[in-house]
């Protein structure tokens, strides 16, 4: 391969097995109105699909020879047990830290890790196999790349759907969705067809499936932001003004006045209040995004989350507990914070 003939087909070849995940990804990045996903972000993510894909590389032979299994069986049932549940523990960790606040933001992170893991294994095999063989790789970076990206993404987006629906991150949870990728993942390593019929029906039934996820999202994303945008602004011209006492969350105040500290239901209005003036900012940051303008870091905003963390503190487990009927922070709720640590003023 040292002639310039092989390097030139080598680079193709690699070329043609990782290109095609790339394009896809920064598609479905591309065509996020809200770019909700900073783009730092997904390369992180890409980064940690690549060592999920290393630690798999490590783990998937070791596993064979202890179980004594041959090829076939490791390649249609072992492998994609645990390549799945390596690339899903990334979208778990993500979900559980609340990083994920839309069904598009999901499918996303959900690719990217995908993506990063088919690069660093197509690699591998580039260097390993050593076979400079066109159609292989077409079909190693329009099917097998692809269905790695794709597969996480449905393990993504199906956890953020009963995740978000629970109210919960209750392992059991994340289950069906991993259930389901690792079946499509093994589905697609027996070749009930040929392996290029396999590539087409990813490269056509993924599109077709993003182009669901991204409409669907968009319109749940215009709602919570029409609806929360005009409720939490209301509420926060409310409390401004001193008429909070005429209201459901006034009212509720009053009644827990019986059971703590005046100072501590004095920090609950003011944490509702903080809550409210950063969810706006939050809220406001997407609906610029979407008209297609790049927001500016916002000033002070670390100094009211920390503040924001004062309050919780102070107020404590058992109080945060008894706000709950007036004030529950979703997922959805702490995801807009972590949206505006990343606005924040360096």
């Amino acid at each position: 391969m040292t002639n310039p003939e092989g390097l030139a087909l080598y680079a193709l070849c690699l070329a043609v097995g990782i290109l095609p995940v790339i394009a896809f990804l920064l598609a479905l990045v591309l065509l996020d109105s809200y770019k909700l996903v900073p783009f730092r972000i997904v390369l992180l993510v890409v980064a940690l699909g690549g060592l999920a894909a290393l630690i798999s590389l490590v783990l998937n032979p070791a596993l064979r020879d202890a179980l004594g299994l041959s090829a076939k069986s490791l390649t249609r049932y072992l492998a994609p047990i645990v390549e799945e549940v390596l690339k899903g523990l990334v979208v778990v960790a993500a979900l559980r830290g609340r990083r994920i606040g839309f069904l598009v933001d999901g499918a996303i992170w959900g690719f990217a890790v995908g993506a990063g893991f088919a690069m660093v294994e197509n690699i591998h095999y580039s260097i390993v196999l050593g076979r400079l063989d066109l159609p292989l790789w077409i079909i190693r970076g329009f099917g097998t790349a692809v269905m790695h990206g794709g597969t996480t993404a449905i393990m993504a987006v199906t956890s953020k759907l009963l995740t978000d629906r629970a109210g919960s991150q209750r392992a059991h949870l994340f289950v069906p969705g991993l259930a389901f990728a690792i079946l499509i993942h093994s589905a697609f390593n027996h070749f009930y067809f040929s392996p290029t019929y396999s590539a087409l029906t990813v490269i056509v039934a993924l599109p077709l499936l993003f182009s669901v996820i991204f409409r669907f999202s968009e319109n749940a994303t215009q709602n919570w932001l029409g609806v929360g945008f005009d409720t939490d602004q209301e509420l926060l011209r409310i409390i401004k003004e001193g008429r909070v006492s005429q209201t459901q969350v006034g009212r509720y105040l009053r009644e827990l006045r019986g059971r703590f500290a005046p100072e501590t239901v004095v920090d609950m209005l003011c944490l509702i209040r903080l809550h409210l003036e950063l969810s706006l900012k939050a809220k406001g940051i997407l609906l610029m995004q979407k008209a297609g303008f790049n927001p500016p870091a916002i000033p002070g905003v670390e100094e009211r989350l920390k503040e924001l963390r004062y309050l919780e503190g102070t107020i404590g487990k058992t109080g945060m507990l008894a706000m709950r009927p007036i004030f529950y922070m979703s997922d959805r709720d702490l995801w807009q914070l972590h949206l505006l640590r990343g606005r924040r003023r360096k």
